[in-house]
């Protein structure tokens, strides 16, 4: 098993996601390559895959919609997050 790549600074954690759209169920399916790897029933159109990403995590971690960010890969299916006020262990209690 690849172990997932967290960085931890100001109270905030950055990691690797490689999402798939247009899965049949929502779910997280562990980590390859580094990075954590989420199953998406929306589609990659206009935003919704990046929506319903956002609003599950943020479901799952307990946080705001508003403390996820997507530094990196926005319209692309390998992305960059940063989530504020979670910590890495937090994160790898989903897995």
């Amino acid at each position: 098993m690849t172990t997932l790549k967290i960085s931890e600074r100001d109270g905030a954690i950055t990691f690797e996601l490689r999402v798939m759209p247009r899965a049949s169920r929502l779910a997280i399916l562990g980590v390859h390559d580094g990075a954590l790897k989420v199953a998406l029933t929306a589609p990659p159109v206009e935003g919704a895959a990046n929506a319903a990403l956002v609003k599950f995590l943020a479901k799952q971690l307990h946080v705001p919609k508003r403390d996820i960010e997507i530094l990196q890969g926005e319209h692309g299916r390998q992305k960059t997050l940063r989530i504020q006020g979670v910590t890495a262990e937090q994160l790898r209690a989903l897995l």
